[in-house]
């Protein structure tokens, strides 16, 4: 099993920024994907920022040059940089992990969310 916290949200003016966490703790595999994703209200799920054990990154179209995923100093940890925020990134932000091998071969947990609201 596998347990995600994530912290850092909160109230941000447009244009402002905010760094997102997430830690991993338990059985992470060293084969592993880690992602954020969010949702709006009304809206479906949307994934945000990848980043995989090789260190492969990728971005949702809206978000580049404003967002940066990256790995954090602490063991199993990414963090999400937001800035430029705009009204529409307002939404509860998931961190995401996928284990990848082992006898299913993937293995998948969610964090329980951190809101992120952009507004004047």
């Amino acid at each position: 099993q596998v347990q995600l916290v994530e912290s850092g949200g909160g109230l941000v003016q447009p244009g402002g920024s905010l760094r997102l966490s997430c830690a991993a703790s338990g059985s992470v595999f060293s084969d592993n994907v880690m992602r954020w994703w969010r949702q709006a209200p009304g809206n479906e799920r949307e994934l945000v920022a990848t980043i995989t054990s090789g260190d492969s990154i990728n971005y949702v179209d809206s978000v580049k040059g404003r967002f940066t995923i990256s790995r954090g100093n602490a063991k199993n940890t990414i963090n999400l940089q937001m800035n430029s925020l705009k009204p529409e990134d307002t939404a509860v932000y998931y961190c995401y992990l996928a284990n990848i091998g082992g006898t299913s071969g993937r293995e998948e947990y969610w964090g329980q969310g951190t809101q992120v609201t952009v507004s004047s």
